[in-house]
């Protein structure tokens, strides 16, 4: 099987408006797009909802993937799945976001976990998770999605570093009834936390549900870093993965798609 690709539209194409960009994603050979939750707000109104579906449509490409709100990330929030004190605006956006990706053939919805509070046990916290993680995945199961749990780097609350952090809280979801929640492996976070990205993806295959890339340092397209990510793609290929590979990048070049010739990004 030849690796799947689906642009991130969050990080690349950021020259143009939002509603611009999966035309751009079309325009340059891909046929399947993913975004950060696009709205300022948890539940935003049907205009602004019909507004992104239209241009998803329109440009003939397929919403693979999706955040759940996370807050303000530009002001350093990471989520809302571990946040106590705003699990009624979590719940709720669980509702607007899958019916949005019940439309849009959203195959899974990205909840980031949440960093750490100060005056809050962790415990609490990780209770609340598992929770929010249960109720989720009901909803994204019945519009045949999944939820993905992802470790992250650069935020030093966030408490999920590796995938061995991410599978625990992934195992007592399970434990409590979520059965449609899966690990996101972006390799460029893994690798800056230091995990062993190979032994990673070795340990955890069966559970990958989604891949994300970026080259270290710099977070640019393959070849402007250090990493092997051709090669740990191939791999995890070869190992069974069946998922896509999504393009979460900061352009560092003039071509940020020049690695990958025009041939293998759409998945037709």
């Amino acid at each position: 099987m030849r690796p799947r690709y689906t642009v991130n539209c969050s990080l690349l194409f950021t020259d143009l408006p939002l509603l611009a960009r999966p035309a751009a994603a079309k325009a340059a050979g891909f046929d399947a797009v993913e975004f950060w939750w696009p709205f300022t707000h948890a539940a935003p109104g049907d205009r602004e909802l019909d507004a992104f579906a239209a241009a998803i449509i329109d440009a003939g490409v397929t919403l693979t993937g999706l955040n759940f709100f996370a807050g303000d990330m530009a002001g350093g929030d990471r989520g809302l799945l571990s946040w106590t004190g705003r699990a009624a605006e979590f719940r709720d956006n669980i509702d607007v976001a899958v019916g949005l990706g019940a439309r849009l053939g959203v195959e899974g919805f990205n909840a980031l976990y949440g960093n750490r509070i100060n005056g809050v046990a962790a415990g609490e916290q990780d209770a609340l998770a598992v929770e929010n993680l249960v109720l989720a995945a009901a909803a994204a199961a019945r519009v045949g999605a999944r939820v993905l749990l992802e470790p992250i780097s650069g935020a030093e609350r966030y408490p999920l570093r590796t995938l061995a952090d991410a599978h625990d809280v992934l195992l007592r979801a399970a434990a409590a009834g979520a059965t449609r929640v899966a690990l996101l492996a972006d390799l460029y976070h893994l690798a800056v936390n230091g995990d062993d990205v190979d032994k990673a993806i070795a340990t955890h295959l069966d559970r990958i549900g989604h891949v994300q890339i970026a080259d270290a340092p710099g977070r640019g397209e393959p070849g402007t870093g250090a990493l092997p990510l051709t090669t740990w793609i191939d791999d995890l290929y070869r190992a069974g993965f069946a998922g896509r590979v999504g393009l979460e990048y900061v352009p560092a070049t003039d071509d940020p798609f020049g690695w990958l010739p025009r041939a293998d990004r759409s998945t037709a």
